[in-house]
Order: C-alpha cells, then sequence, then structure tokens
C-alpha cells in the first residue's frame, strides 16, 4: 500500500529535508517541496524508516482525505470519506488537532468537532462502537490542516515530535530543538568525517543538543532508535510483514553503529549545563565520543587536533527568546545575559585563538557580522521556533587586518 506523505519541519529546512529523505530512501524518490515540509509517496516501511531515521523532520503525516469547503459540514462529509476502521479500533482513545491558514471558519475547534463526529459515526456504523477522546496521550492522533479554500486530514504517524529522540531529560532554560541543531549540522555540511566538517566543537553547550546530534551522526547512529513511535499502534503496521520490517530497520540501524570518526568537544561557562550535557550524553549513547569542559567561551583556547583534520565551531549563543507584539526580539543586556561587547570581544578570541577553524553562528541579530567586525561567508535562514533566525558562517584567520597586512609587508 502507498501513502501520500507529508513531512512538516522548521522554516528554512525544506531542501535539506528533501536531500535527507532521499538519503534514506534511496535516490528514486519522488516528492515535492512545499512550504514548512515535503510531501512524497511512500509504503509501510518509508514510514517506519522516515520516523526512524529523519533528523529534521518534525513529524510523518499520511494524508487519508483532501478536498474544497466552504463550512463545517463539509469538513463532516469530507472526513466521513476515510476508511476509519482500516487505521483504529474502537478500543483506541483519540484526538483531533487543527492548524489553519487564512480559514473563514470562526472557529478551529468547532472544525474538530465536526472531524471528531465523523469518526465516531463511521466506526460506530461499521464496527457498532465508538471511540473515546483522550486530549493528553491519544493512542491515534488526527490532524486537520485548512487553508483558505482546502481541507487536508492527516493520521500522524510519530506521536510525540520527532525532536524528542528519547534521550534529553536534563535541559536548561531554553533548549535548542534537536531537529534545529540537525539543521544547522545540515546547512554547515557536517557529516562527522574528515572531509565532512571535521572535529567540532561548541563552546556554549547548554544542555548539549548541538554536540549530541553531532556525536550519533559520527557513530552513525539513529535519532530514533531510543523511542517508541505512534504507527506501531495504527493497523496498517499491526500486521506480521510490517512487525518484520520494523524489527529489521532497527536491527539494520543499531548494527550500523561505529566508533567515531572525528572528535566532538563541548563546553559551557556553567559547569551545571556541562553535568546536564554529560548526562544526556550517557542516555544517547555518546558519552565515549564528546569531550565536556567547563570555562567561558571568551577564555578557552581551541584544543589540539591533528594538522590536516578540518575543524568547525558550532554554536548557538543565548539570546532574548521574548516576542514582543510587533514580533521583535528583546535584546536588552537584562534579556541576554550578556554584555553588549561579548561579540566583539568573541571575536577577537577567536582571532587569536581560532584560526583555520569554521565557525557557524545561530542568532536572531541581523548584523551579528557588523557587531563582531567579521566578514560572513554565508547567511542562511532559519526559525527557533517563532524568532526569525540566521545561521552566519565566518571563515576565521588568526590575527586582526592590520596585522596580516603588516605580516605580509615584512616578508
Amino acid at each position: 500500500m502507498s501513502f501520500s506523505l507529508f513531512l512538516p519541519c522548521a522554516g528554512g529546512v525544506e531542501e535539506w529535508l528533501a536531500e535527507e529523505a532521499m538519503d534514506i530512501l534511496g535516490p528514486d524518490t519522488h516528492g515535492t517541496i512545499e512550504r514548512g515540509g515535503i510531501a512524497l509517496s511512500g509504503d509501510a516501511r518509508a514510514v517506519m524508516a522516515l520516523n526512524l531515521e529523519s533528523r529534521l523532520a518534525q513529524r510523518v503525516l499520511v494524508q487519508v482525505a483532501r478536498g474544497p469547503y466552504r463550512q463545517e459540514d463539509d469538513l463532516y462529509t469530507l472526513a466521513r470519506q476515510v476508511p476509519w476502521p482500516a487505521w483504529m479500533s474502537p478500543r483506541q482513545t483519540f484526538k483531533v488537532d487543527v492548524t489553519a491558514q487564512r480559514s473563514p471558519l470562526r472557529s478551529l475547534n468547532f472544525a474538530g468537532l465536526r472531524i471528531k463526529d465523523a469518526l465516531c459515526d463511521v466506526l460506530r456504523e461499521e464496527v457498532g462502537e465508538r471511540p473515546n477522546v483522550e486530549i493528553r496521550h491519544p493512542d491515534v492522533r488526527v490532524m486537520l490542516h485548512l487553508t483558505e479554500d482546502q481541507a487536508t486530514v492527516y493520521i500522524d504517524t510519530s506521536g510525540e515530535p520527532l525532536f524528542k529522540r528519547g534521550w534529553r531529560e536534563d535541559k536548561g532554560d531554553a533548549p535548542l530543538k534537536e531537529t534545529l541543531a540537525a539543521a544547522m549540522l545540515a546547512a554547515a555540511g557536517w557529516r562527522g568525517t574528515p572531509e565532512a566538517g571535521g572535529a567540532l566543537l561548541d563552546p556554549c553547550c547548554g544542555s548539549g543538543t548541538i554536540a549530541i546530534e553531532a556525536a550519533q551522526i559520527a557513530c552513525g547512529i539513529a535519532p530514533g532508535l531510543k523511542r517508541r513511535f505512534a504507527f506501531e499502534r495504527l493497523a496498517p503496521f499491526a500486521g506480521p510483514q510490517a512487525r518484520a520490517q520494523w524489527q529489521a530497520l532497527k536491527q539494520a540501524a543499531q548494527a550500523r553503529i561505529h566508533a567515531p570518526a572525528v572528535p566532538v568537544f563541548a563546553s559551557d561557562v556553567a559547569f551545571r549545563m556541562v553535568d546536564f550535557a554529560r548526562r544526556n550524553a550517557e542516555r544517547a549513547g555518546v558519552a565515549h565520543a564528546i569531550e565536556f569542559h567547563g570555562g567561558d567561551v571568551l577564555e578557552r583556547p581551541a584544543p589540539r587536533l591533528p594538522d590536516g583534520l578540518a575543524r568547525t565551531l558550532m554554536l548557538n549563543p543565548p539570546y532574548g527568546e521574548r516576542i514582543e507584539a510587533r514580533g521583535s526580539v528583546a535584546r536588552s543586556t537584562e534579556q541576554t545575559g550578556m554584555a553588549d561587547d561579548f561579540y566583539p570581544r568573541l571575536a577577537a578570541h577567536w582571532k587569536r585563538h581560532f584560526g583555520g577553524w569554521t565557525a557557524w553562528v545561530l542568532s536572531p541579530e541581523m548584523k551579528l557580522p557588523t557587531r563582531m567586525r567579521l566578514k560572513e561567508a554565508r547567511r542562511i535562514p532559519m526559525w527557533n521556533g517563532p524568532i526569525e533566525c540566521r545561521l552566519f558562517r565566518f571563515d576565521l584567520v588568526s590575527g586582526s587586518m592590520r596585522e596580516r597586512t603588516q605580516a605580509e609587508m615584512a616578508r
């Protein structure tokens, strides 16, 4: 059986998600890049593989109905076309979530109720019972997405969002989502090999998200190995063939794990956060692949590395997360916890100690290169939740421009 799939992702990540899907499913994978995700076709094995292996997708959704609508009763008619008994039994609980873009309907809650009514009516008519709604931990999650005139009904095969890898228990005040950390690595072309990225250092590691994602990539660890998925409770994946495929996928992923070919380093000024990161790394199975240290990003020297090995700095320095009514990010020193001279001092430290490194910095500060007095090589739009950011690339050279000029003249 072939399904129409949609994989939502953070804004700006769509192209890397499309590349990842082809890596997982094969180069003959057909689909389209859409705003906020990718659409493609795939069978039950593809659904399972994408859930297990995707680092960038937020969920794996199966489209079960799509059509025009003008009022809530049109949604009821559309949802009655879905063969609900082929997906779930009346003994399972469910929930309907609704998202919308420019929908003319006054109440999205009522739109969701009409989908619920249709699902319950179909199961009652065909099976003789109706299922119960469960808000917090449903067995089946149904999603309705409304545009101005089109309605799409999905069944979620992931359950918990895919950024929940199953290892994070210790976290700071504003942890970076694992999917966004993976997107930063993908945008940088970092693949955990000497040829693609080389050594990696996160000097503002917080609870360790970037370093742990990098170490798992370097060790070949599938992101979904330590968690369960909603498809394991859905009827199309409950047969013996699907179960055998799922076991084979997990066994192949387990057999693929290997020792890292490049080192990963992580440090933070707060020793409490270093301890959090170390414990998270242990649960993620990569404590052996990351070297943790405490220390101020403005003082810690570069790690010793073999000559010729590429070296990557990647960080998401803290910034104010409160969004004002007009959508801008508040950036006072009190909110960011940083002095105004932090970025100039950081750039000066990098020039003294990190010549030859490539630095990638995720920040909502659009004038970050000016503040750092560095020329960016790239700036890539990315969204950290509701916060519009840029991922800046800086190719670091030792010394100031004046010092380099004087040295060249002396030669």
